[in-house]
């Protein structure tokens, strides 16, 4: 014999079977189509409702349209850029090294470096790395632009999925491109 066993809100608890489980005295007997169904149908919520057993659907959750635009943007931040033909990386350590080098750039007219690009390394000198850094800070303004603006349509009730693909800027870099 197998049985159902409810919580004191009438949700299903679990499924016991006789000589396998204690079954409690609250627990009802079900037969066996029932018991498969209790057991593998996942997608609602099982309910005792005046003494039957009923599936109700589970509620539709709407997405988190701001935390789904966001990791698009960070996607795309990341997705580097192309200067004078140099494929730049521009994930948050790339930007990071990349800013701390155009300091000493602007520091030192003369500053000169090995720069890694995702072929590998170039040497270049301050002008070329102050073009660098103010290229990849309008890529990644750009892309948090991108992020308010789609943000600014989700509040305003305009936002369509659509969208998410729209209005990025273009990274230039070939898909093949490993930045990692």
């Amino acid at each position: 014999m197998k049985f159902a066993l409810f919580d004191k809100n009438s949700a299903l608890l679990t499924c016991l079977i006789d000589g396998i489980h204690q079954i409690p005295d609250s627990a009802i007997k079900i037969d066996d189509s029932l018991f498969m169904r209790l057991t593998q149908e996942k997608d609602g919520a099982w309910l005792l409702v005046g003494g039957e057993i009923v599936k109700q659907p589970f509620p539709e959750v709407a997405p988190n349209y701001a935390n789904v635009v966001a990791a698009e943007r960070f996607k795309r931040e990341a997705a580097g850029v192309v200067v004078d033909g140099l494929h730049i990386e521009t994930t948050r350590e790339s930007q990071a090294l990349i800013a701390s080098t155009g300091l000493s750039a602007v520091l030192d007219p003369e500053y000169r470096c090995n720069f890694k690009t995702v072929e590998g390394f170039v040497e270049i000198g301050a002008t070329q790395i102050i073009e660098i850094a103010k290229a990849v800070r309008v890529h990644v303004q750009a892309c948090f632009d991108r992020e308010k603006a789609l943000i600014d349509s989700i509040s305003a009730g305009t936002y369509r999925d659509e969208m998410l693909a729209e209005g990025w800027p273009d990274s230039s870099l070939p898909k093949s491109a490993n930045l990692q």
